[in-house]
């Protein structure tokens, strides 16, 4: 029974964690910008039928973004608890964190045309045929 207390405790973080997913997506536009965008890649990754290992990338890609936007929202969580007023320091964690997210975003954007360039020049190519 000595693991039970255990198996309790993990419980209870995966609901931690889960509920801040849920406060992400529920309350942080940038994040619903992401999660849209997701679905669309998601959708054209389908529809292009990529490949295995280009899954893998739109799916690290995907988390990247998701989760890089939850340690920018959690710093500037912290942030704005310890310092309401504006303080520099304060103002350029928050900016480096928000600078973390847009060159994830910029990779992710990166790899996404390396991905789908080929595939969409080669509908086109298709439908001019």
């Amino acid at each position: 029974m000595g693991g039970h207390p255990f198996l309790k405790g993990r419980i209870r973080s995966f609901r931690f964690a889960w509920q801040g997913i849920l406060s992400l997506f529920k309350k942080e536009a940038n994040a619903k910008v992401h999660l849209v965008a997701a679905f669309l890649v998601i959708a054209l990754s389908f529809v292009m039928k990529i490949e295995a290992h280009e899954w893998v990338a739109v799916i690290i890609c995907i988390g990247g973004v998701f989760m890089a936007e939850g340690f920018n929202t959690a710093i500037e969580s912290i942030a704005d608890k310890v310092s309401p007023e504006y303080d520099p320091l304060i103002g350029r964690a928050k900016d480096l964190a928000a600078g973390a997210v847009l060159l994830f975003v910029m990779a992710a954007v990166s790899v996404g045309i390396i991905i789908f360039l080929p595939y969409i020049m080669s509908f086109i190519s298709k439908a001019w045929e």
